[in-house]
Order: C-alpha cells, then structure tokens, then sequence
C-alpha cells in the first residue's frame, strides 16, 4: 500500500509506504486549465487557508486486523491518495478511523464485533489517531495543545477504553464523553457515508439500482434525516402531551367536586370545640393532681429511711462483738500452733538422725552377711580337701598293696580290657556328639519360642493398651452426642463449668476461652484431619488475655486434669477483631490456606491460631502428589512455610513427613460413622486379642515339651561324661599300673602333703574370718540399738504432738464459728445497708419523677393547681368526653383528618389545575416553533437539493456530459438521468443503461455534489475508482483535484487499488 504526495505516486505492492500529500504535475491537454489549479505552484500544505482543525495528522495500528503493526501514516492537510493492492491494508486505515473515533463494529461494514478486530493470536489492539487543534476554533487548546491524539484499546472480549492525550503526550482524559465533545465541535461524523465512505458501500453504492437507497445516502449526508427524525419524535412526544392534557381535565373535574365535599364538611365541625375545651381544662387538672398524689408517696419512704438509719448503730456494735471473738480465738489458734510447730521441728531434727542410723544399719548388716558367706566359703573348701586327702591316703595304701603281685596273664587281661574299654570309650564320644547336637538344637527352639513369647506378649500389651484407650474413646463419643464438649475430654464440660463460675466471681480479669477446637469448623469435611494434623494440642488448648488468668486456670486445671494430660494455656491479649494478615497470607488459586478453609467464631481464637501457629501461611493440599508438585518440584507459593494433605501428611520445601494420625478426633462432624468405626476397631482389637492369647498357650506348651527334652538329653548327657570319665579312668589305672606305679606313690604321697598344707592354710583363715564376723555383729547390735533408741525417741515426739493437734483442731473449729457469726451480721449489716439504699434509691427515683411531673405539670399548665379530686375521677371523667367527642367524630368524622382532607384536595386541585395550563402554554408553544422549525427543513431541503443539482450539472459537463437529478420528496426517492454525449442532450438516460465506468463517473459527480453542500474537516473515500476505465478515472481524479484545491481547508483521504499513472 502507498500514497501519492506532491510530485510521486507510490507503486503498488504489498509493503506499506510513507504517505505524502498530493499535488499533481500531470495533466491532459484538454484540461491544461483545470489541472494547472492543483499544480506545485500551489502548494496548499503551507497556506494560510489550510485546514486547522479536526483534520487526521496521522494513524498508527497495532494487532488490529491482520496486521501486526501498521504506521504511523503522516497525512497532508488537503488531498491524500492511499494506493496498494487488495490486502495490503487500505481498508484497515479506513476501518481504524472509524472505530477509533467511536463509531460501531457494523457501521465499518467489515464486522460485527469489536473483538472481531483483534489480530487472532493476540488478546488487544490499539489505535492511535492524532488530530489537528490549531486556530481559533481549536478545542481547549490549552489544555491539548496543537494536535489531539486519541487513543483506544480493544479487547479480546469486545470491550474498549478511550485515552485522550495532548501533544506532548499527557493524558487528559479516559471518557467517552470527552471524545464525543471533540467530534461535535470539529463536526466530525464517522457514521456520515459523505464523510467517510467505505469499501462496502462504496461497492454498494455504486451497484445499487434503487433510488430510494440514494434518495437515503443524500438524506443522511445533509444530516436532514437527523434533522426529521427529531421533528418526528417531538411531534410523538407533543401527541402525548396533548392526551395527558385530555386526560387532566377529567381529573381535574373530579378534584373539583371532591375540593366542594371537604370544603362543606370542614364548616360543619364548630360544635365539636366546647368539649375539647373542657377536656383540656381535665388535662391541665390531671397533670397536677398527679404531682399532688406523688407527694404523698413520697413521705412514707422517707420515714422509713429515718427509722432504719437509727438501727445500724446495733449492726456496727454486733459486728465489734464478733471481730473481738474471731481475734481471740485467731490468737489462741496461732499460740497452739507454734507449740505444734515446735514439737515438729523437734521431730523433724531428729528424723534426719534416725535416717542416718537406719543406713549404718543396713551397712553394717550387709558387712556381717558377707562375712558369713565368706566364712561359709571357707568351710566348704576345708571339707573338699578332708576329702581329697582321704582318698589320697587310700590310693597309696592300694598301690602298695598290690606291689609285687602282677603276673603275665593279668598283663594280658589288662590289655584286652582296655581295647574293650576303648570300644566303649568311643562308642560314648559318637553318642555325646549326638546328645550335644540334639541339645543345640532345643536350646535354639527354646530360644526361639521365647523370643515369640516376649513379642507376642509384648504385642498383646499393646493392644490391650490401644483397645482400653478404643473403649474410652468410644465412651467419649458416646459422651459427646448430647455434649459435644466431652470429645476434647471427660472433664471439659466440669472445667468450662467451674470457669464460669470463677469468672462471675471475679476469679478472672476476662473469662479464658477454650478448648480452641470447640470454635473452629472446617469448611470443607475432606481437610478436617489435615487440620486436626496442623493444629495438634491446639484443638484443646485454652486462652487467657493476662498471665494472672493464666494462673487461675493452672489452680482449676490441677483440680479436674489429674490422669497426667493438662491442656495447653496460651497468653494472648484479646482482640475484638481478627488481624489484618493480607500482606504476609500465603494466597493460591486452587488451595485454602488453613486460615481461609476454616469458619471460627471468635476473633481471639483465630488471632491465637495466627500468633502460635502461623495457619494463614499453611496450605491445605487434598492430594499429596498435588502438594509435592506445589512445594518440592516447584518453588513454594509466597509466604508459604509448609502444607498439610488431607491425609494429615506435613509438606516441607525440603522434607515430607507422615502424619500418626488416621481419623480426625476432635473436629468430625459425623459422630455416628465414628462411632461405628471405633466399635469395629475394638472388635478387631479384641479379636486380635483372643488369636495372640491362643498363639501365646500354644507357645507356651511348646517350650514346656522343649524344654522336657533338653532336660532328658541334658541328664543322658551327664551321664554320657560320668561313663567317659570313668573309663578313662580305668584305662589310665590299667596303663599305668605297672610302668608308673612307684612314681604314682610318690606322686600322691606329694599331692597329700601338698593337701595337707592347704587345708591348714584354710583354717587358719576361716578362724581368722570367725573372729572377724563376731566384731562385725557386736558392732551391728550397737548399731541396731540407736537406731532403736531414736526410733523410740522419735515415738515419743509425735505423742507428744497427738493431744497439741487436737487442741489445735479445737480451736480452728473455734475461729471458724467464731468468723461464721461474724459473716453473719456482715451479711445482715450489707442486707440492712443494701436495704437503705433500695429506698434512697426509690426515693431519689420517685424525687427525680415528681421534678418531671412538676415540669410535665408546668408544660401542660404553667401556674399551679389545687386539686381536691384523685387522678382516677379526672381520668374517669376524660374517659367519658373523649368517648363523646369520638362518637362525634364518628359521625361526622375526625377533625383534624376532616381539616387535613380538605386542604390536601385544595392542594391537588389546585396544582392539577396549574398543571393543566401549563401544559396548554407549552403545547401551544410547541407548536409554533415547530411550525417555524418545519418551514426551515423544507427550505433546507430544498436548497440543499437545488445546490447538488447545479453542482452535479456542473461536474457533468466537465465530460462533455449532461444531466440531472431529480428529486421526489414525497415519495423519497431520487433518480439521476445522464446523457453521455453533448450531442445527444435530446436523449437522457437513466444511469442503469450507462456503462460501469460511466455510472461510476456520474456517481462520484453525485458524492462531489453531496461533499459541495456538506461540512466536515475531512472526507474519506475507499475504492471510488474500482469500475472506472482510464479516461472516466483520469476525468473523475481531476473533478477531485479541483473540488480539493477549491475545498484546501478540507483534508482529503482517497483510497485506490490502482496506482497513479
């Protein structure tokens, strides 16, 4: 796309040009004339007459249409050609001027919808016009400057903003409004087809056959079908007047007749007046006798008040009398109780003592048991040498005796007893490897069914601890249906009672709230263990705003929480509305916070929640998956520190830990599926029960039958040893009989004397260790008689101490009878004191009621009035007139009502009668002016379509051509006759037998005519060439010249897909 500006004319071709203001330097000979008015010499960009407001300096799109970014387009102030091929963006100017400066989707012929406009794949578009503002007529040019520059975003959804700036570029405004302003006052008409003519109707335009379609086009560009349809709705609108003005005139004969009716009742009402004179005598009478009555109430109280001011003298005595007991007996309580305390003290010294002797005791006790073990020992070992040296001294007698009597044939004997005993010998060792395996092989069994025994009844332990913490779980629940307080503990209900109770006594500054979890509810039941999870301890933890509440509710929790759980207390100062907590909440578009996914109802449970644990910045992810992706696989939402599944599943950035928890305790709503479920773990847990206790007998008769064997195989086994010992035995007796028999004598002779020596040794010691352990025991009996002696000692403290704690007992009860009494005459004294000031009180209320009555009295009735009547004859006898005066009322109806519907129906007859008439004033001057205001249409209509006559005739012989319009306003059409030839003027044609290119001519003579008798800043015309041949083209290019050289300031856009040449 190009422009033709001064002295070039743009190619035509797919690239977008620089456009340039046109002055043409061709010519044709036969128009040297013409054509030389619009030649360089007369450069109209520069002259004073050019165009100074309203005209487009320039365009610039973005993603509007099919084009990304189109522009900026400079124009010239006078005559503008826009030249490219089809698509090139021509009509996309075109279009943007029309939508940027406000006008519709449908008037640019090129779409429904603004949004349609929108480059696909993009979500705006943007349009940018500037217009001149210079001159005298310029628009605000203080406040914009020389050039107005208008800006307008559209949407993807078809809706669009306006910005409109000044030259340097301030924004000025974002109204519409300000726009519409603009275009009034430069008369811009984007909707005016004279203005700006499009493709689409250009195309229709020319091809149209209908001359009620061109008898519309010159209506709507003068502007006179504007003009006639106001003319039309003003007359719409004065019809309906005229009958509002019809039908006022019937109502006003109404509110006539009805102003004659309540005008004739409101003078039959002045009999009525004596009576309500009277009554109003009885008010002025009853105000006072009211006060007089009250007075006389009045003095009985005060003599009340005298006679028991005299009897708190009494009261103050009594109360003396028994603060002087209650001190006598205070001190004679003290006096006992430092005797006892003194004889405590004294018990309580010698305890330490007697601790100390109890411990020497055990010493010294323990010292003598080892003793006697030791000397035990020793005895042992003394009666083991006795006899190994008896069976020394044997073994020497037989080998002496049996010297010298061995023969060959007992050599022999010998031998074959010994490779028997050798066949024994080893047929013992197989058997002893087999028991000792066999034995391995019990011991392990056994080992193994005990360490099953120690698991399984380890298990059933525990089980047995989870089905008793089950059942009371389940009673809770139980509980917990008819008070749902109960699920956060048994005691729950007692404490809250017992706070209540503290707190009306003013045990507390303010009442602690608590258990939090009774005041939260989970919106959504799917992330209740997720919060159950997140909170903890929370959910039954309790608030105080002060550290002094906080020990109040320590001493009442001591009292009810004794089974070793204690509630957490939180100190938190109490707010009366939730902190503001926007800036540093975790905030995400798919999942809660724990914050927002619950409802509390007390704001310092939620600010407790917000301090302790932090639950706007914890999110609440039902999927696990899901909340890895959130918090591991990408970076964690802002202000997020951690999330919960609804699993009950913690998610760090970092770390996943899984939750203890499988149901929700605390914040469940559906009590009875938890019930249901609990009793179906205890089932379970029960049956678990019975299967282990039968494992754990079955178990057990194992190991009994193990360990029945193990003892058998144990027993062959000893006995198995005994055999082998014994047959070695034998077989060295029988070797060594006859080698070594001397050097067994000696041998043992040497064994029995080194024998000897140890069992002297051993007597030695174990006469020593005998005298040792009588020391010892004569040293524990002293011991044990101390400790003795100080026990007694101590026996004997304490009954001293029996009678004083008697004594004492005796006088508490004393000191507490006495302060008994003493509260009695405390609590008559406050009776008698709350007593006189109940009635100060009434008399100070009744006092303050009489003053009102007195100014009530002086309201109604200044001076005052002795009244001998009571208040009950004077309302008596009010009863009666007001009955009277409303039986007149009755009958002729209420006064003021009577009075009040008169005057309103004078005002609304009045104001419909003025009403009328002013309607009548305006419809006549209506009609005046509309006579005026038509006799001007039909004037303009008539010279405007005489002046396109005469212009179109002129244009028309430019070519040589002749013609007319003829214009039909009373049936709206118009026609236009062209006679192609000078010479053949005898015979007009209509312009349906022309050919394309004529009928093209003759309607751009038509839109010339129309732009001669027309006012805008600028004209816009699109494809006003396209059924022209060369010579009707050249002819209409400079009839356009001449009209934009005549028109210079007019600004002059033409858009072609023909270049120039």
């Amino acid at each position: 796309m190009g422009k033709r500006k001064e002295e070039s004319v743009s190619k035509p071709g797919p690239n977008k040009r620089q456009r340039q203001e046109y002055t043409d330097e061709q010519s044709d000979e036969s128009n040297d004339e013409e054509i030389s008015q619009s030649s360089p010499d007369n450069n109209f960009s520069v002259l004073s007459t050019a165009g100074e407001v309203g005209i487009i300096e320039s365009i610039q799109l973005k993603n509007f249409m099919c084009h990304s970014m189109l522009g900026p387009f400079q124009f010239g102030s006078n005559l503008n050609f826009v030249v490219g091929n089809n698509g090139s963006g021509k009509s996309s100017v075109l279009t943007a001027l029309i939508v940027g400066l406000g006008g519709k989707a449908t008037a640019t012929n090129r779409g429904s919808s603004l949004k349609m406009f929108v480059r696909d794949g993009e979500t705006s578009a943007d349009i940018s016009i500037t217009l001149r503002n210079q001159g005298r007529d310029a628009f605000k040019p203080e406040v914009y400057g020389d050039s107005i520059i208008v800006n307008q975003h559209i949407n993807l959804d078809g809706n669009r903003s306006y910005k409109l700036k000044s030259k340097s570029g301030t924004l000025v405004s974002s109204k519409k409004e300000e726009l519409i302003a603009i275009l009034d006052h430069f008369n811009i008409q984007v909707d005016n087809p004279v203005s700006v003519l499009t493709q689409e109707m250009s195309k229709h335009f020319l091809q149209s056959k209908n001359e009620g379609d061109k008898y519309k086009f010159f209506m709507k560009a003068t502007q006179l079908e504007q003009m006639k349809e106001d003319y039309t709705s003003i007359m719409k609108a004065k019809n309906n007047t005229c009958d509002q003005i019809e039908q006022g005139e019937e109502r006003l004969q109404e509110l006539k007749q009805l102003y004659c009716e309540k005008k004739d009742r409101y003078k039959s009402l002045g009999f009525v007046n004596d009576m309500r004179n009277h009554l109003e005598d009885l008010k002025h009478k009853m105000a006072w006798a009211v006060v007089g009555e009250m007075e006389k109430e009045i003095q009985p109280i005060k003599e009340v008040i005298r006679a028991e001011e005299g009897n708190t003298e009494k009261f103050v005595q009594r109360l003396e009398e028994c603060q002087i007991k209650v001190n006598e007996a205070e001190e004679k309580y003290k006096t006992i109780q430092d005797k006892l305390i003194t004889v405590s003290e004294e018990a309580q010294a010698l305890h330490p003592q007697c601790v100390s002797l109890k411990a020497d005791v055990q010493a010294k006790r323990k010292a003598v048991n080892e003793a006697e073990v030791l000397y035990n020992r020793f005895k042992t070992e003394l009666k083991l040498l006795g006899k190994d040296d008896e069976q020394l001294r044997k073994r020497i007698e037989e080998l002496k005796s049996s010297a010298n009597q061995v023969s060959e044939p007992e050599k022999l004997e010998r031998q074959r007893k010994i490779a028997h005993l050798r066949e024994q010998l080893k047929a013992f060792h197989d058997e002893d490897v087999i028991i000792g395996q066999e034995v391995d092989q019990f011991q392990q069994a056994i080992s193994k069914c005990k360490e099953e025994h120690t698991r399984l009844k380890r298990e059933d332990c525990d089980t047995r601890q989870a089905l008793d913490v089950k059942q009371r779980q389940l009673r809770e629940l139980k509980d917990s249906k008819t008070n749902t307080l109960k699920r956060f503990g048994p005691h729950t209900p007692t404490l809250l009672e017992e706070v209540e109770t503290a707190y009306r006594q003013g045990c507390f500054r303010h009442k602690p709230i608590g258990p939090l979890g009774a005041f939260i509810h989970p919106k959504d039941a799917e992330l209740t263990l997720a919060i159950e999870s997140c909170l903890k301890g929370l959910v039954q933890a309790f608030c105080c705003d002060n550290h002094s509440d906080e020990r109040a509710l320590q001493q009442l929790m001591s009292k009810y929480c004794l089974h070793g759980f204690r509630p957490q207390i939180i100190v938190n100062k109490f707010q009366s509305k939730v902190y503001d907590v926007r800036h540093r909440a975790v905030e995400h578009p798919e999942f809660p916070s724990v914050l927002t996914a619950l409802e509390i109802d007390n704001a310092v449970v939620a600010n407790c929640l917000i301090d302790v644990r932090g639950i706007e910045t914890i999110l609440l992810i039902k999927s696990s998956r899901k909340a890895r992706e959130v918090m591991q696989f990408n970076r964690p939402p802002k202000n997020c520190r951690e999330a919960f599944t609804a699993e009950g599943d913690q998610v760090f950035e970092r770390r996943y830990y899984s939750s203890d928890y499988l149901r929700p305790k605390f914040l469940g709503k559906d009590v009875e599926a938890e019930i249901s479920h609990l009793e179906k773990e205890i089932e379970n847990k029960k049956a678990q029960i019975t299967a282990s206790h039968q494992r754990l007998c079955s178990i057990e008769n194992e190991i009994k039958q193990n360990e029945s064997h193990l003892r058998g195989h144990r027993q062959h086994q000893k006995e198995l040893q005994i055999k082998i010992r014994t047959t070695n035995a034998e077989i060295a007796d029988l070797e060594n009989m006859e080698e070594h028999q001397s050097v067994g004598i000696r041998t043992l002779e040497d064994e029995a004397e080194e024998n000897k020596s140890k069992m002297e040794s051993v007597k030695k010691d174990m006469q020593q260790q005998c005298r040792k352990m009588e020391e010892l025991k004569n040293i524990l009996q002293v011991a044990e008689k101390k400790f003795e002696e100080m026990r007694e000692k101590i026996h004997q403290v304490e009954e001293i101490a029996g009678p004083i704690k008697d004594e004492l007992n005796q006088a508490d009860s004393e000191v507490e009878n006495s302060k008994r009494r003493l509260q009695h005459y405390e609590e008559k004294q406050k009776e008698h004191l709350a007593c006189i000031k109940r009635h100060k009180d009434l008399l100070a209320a009744k006092e303050k009621e009489l003053e009102e009555k007195i100014a009530q009295a002086k309201q109604i009735y200044p001076e005052r009035i002795e009244v001998s009547r009571t208040v009950k004859s004077l309302d008596a006898e009010m009863n009666r007139l007001r009955e009277r005066i409303n039986s007149e009322n009755d009958r002729h109806g209420n006064r003021e009502d009577i009075i009040q519907q008169f005057h309103d129906a004078k005002e609304r007859y009045k104001a419909a009668n003025s009403k009328v008439k002013n309607l009548k004033n305006f419809i006549r001057l209506l009609e005046e002016i509309m006579t005026q205001r038509f006799k001007i249409y039909r004037q303009f209509l008539r010279l405007l379509s005489l002046r396109c006559k005469l212009y179109f005739d002129n244009l028309l012989r430019i070519r040589a051509c002749s013609g007319k319009i003829i214009f039909d306003h009373k049936n709206e059409t118009l026609s236009i006759t062209v006679q192609p030839r000078e010479e053949d003027r005898a015979a007009l044609n209509d312009v349906r037998s022309l050919s394309g290119g004529e009928r093209s001519f003759s309607t751009v003579c038509f839109i010339l005519s129309l732009w001669s008798i027309t006012e805008s800043p600028f004209r816009c015309l699109d494809e006003f060439d396209v059924y022209m041949d060369m010579v009707n083209r050249r002819i209409a290019m400079d009839m356009i010249l001449k009209v934009a050289d005549a028109q210079r300031h007019r600004q002059f856009i033409l858009l072609t897909p023909q270049h120039m040449r």
